[in-house]
């Protein structure tokens, strides 16, 4: 259990923004999450360090992971570390905005594994560019 001063202290730091997709908590219309980068499952700690805010969909994909597959090498890496990396440093956006650009192997892990790029999302994301709320700033 995460306590609810430190739960919101997570929110507040990502300012209410997926810190895997970026989708805001406000315009996905789902309550974020508190994620444990490296799984508390496998020994990952319950401190702010080591936690971020992440949308469901994120959260739901990553379970447990904390590494995945770089499907231009075929290579096993870290995925992205948002209390130890950028996030412009390893992703961009498509011309469209719709989609989510893995640019170095832990970028595209994560869009794998995360399944940044469903279909879904990618509609919503076009929704949302086309009316000004996308991509982020």
């Amino acid at each position: 259990m995460i306590p609810k001063p430190l739960r919101e202290l997570v929110r507040q730091r990502a300012q209410g923004r997926c810190e895997y997709c970026q989708t805001p908590e406000w315009l996905n219309g789902l309550p974020g999450e508190v994620d444990h980068i490296f799984p508390r499952a496998l020994g990952g700690s319950t401190d702010a360090d080591n936690l971020c805010f992440a949308c469901s969909a994120c959260n739901g994909y990553k379970q447990a992971r904390f590494r995945g597959v770089d499907p231009a090498t075929g290579e096993g890496v870290p995925l992205f570390h948002p209390r130890q990396q950028v996030w412009r440093d390893h992703f961009a956006w498509s011309q469209d905005g719709a989609q989510v650009i893995g640019l170095t192997p832990c970028g595209r892990a994560t869009v794998a594994v995360l399944h940044l790029n469903h279909p879904l999302i990618m509609v919503a994301r076009s929704i949302w560019v086309r009316i000004g709320l996308h991509p982020p700033v």
